[in-house]
């Protein structure tokens, strides 16, 4: 069942100067996504779909980054190369049955990004007698 949707936009030019504080990844981004942020060739652009995936994830549960703050959100390639969310941290515990969607997309001078939330049904053996 779908719990929630977000959407998130991004400039890509305000990114890549907040980038230039070193101290900006290391605030918003998990060692491995650092990892991955290095290693890109245009790193302005990777970052900026990020952050608006973790903006757009902490919608879609509907606590804003207030009650899912960025490093409990991590965003790295799945089996396929798509962008897999998974939840860390406090934000792990308060929601464990939620499995997220993220996509994100850029142009030249923005990224967005849109995630839904999805918790498992639960069978209710109920619900076979009405």
């Amino acid at each position: 069942m779908i719990t929630g949707v977000g959407i998130d936009i991004v400039e890509i030019a305000r990114v890549g100067r907040a980038l230039r504080n070193p101290r900006f990844a290391e605030r918003l981004f998990t060692a491995a996504e650092r990892e991955q942020l290095v290693c890109h060739p245009r790193p302005e652009c990777w970052a900026a779909g990020r952050f608006a995936a973790k903006e757009a994830v902490a919608k879609a549960l509907g606590c804003g980054l207030a009650g899912c703050p960025p490093g409990d959100v991590e965003i790295l390639p799945g089996e396929k190369g798509a962008p897999a969310a998974r939840l860390l941290g406090e934000t792990a515990r308060r929601y464990p049955d939620i499995r997220l969607w993220v996509s994100i997309s850029h142009n030249q001078t923005d990224a967005v990004a849109q995630a839904v939330a999805e918790r498992s049904e639960r069978h209710d053996p109920d619900s076979d007698a009405r």
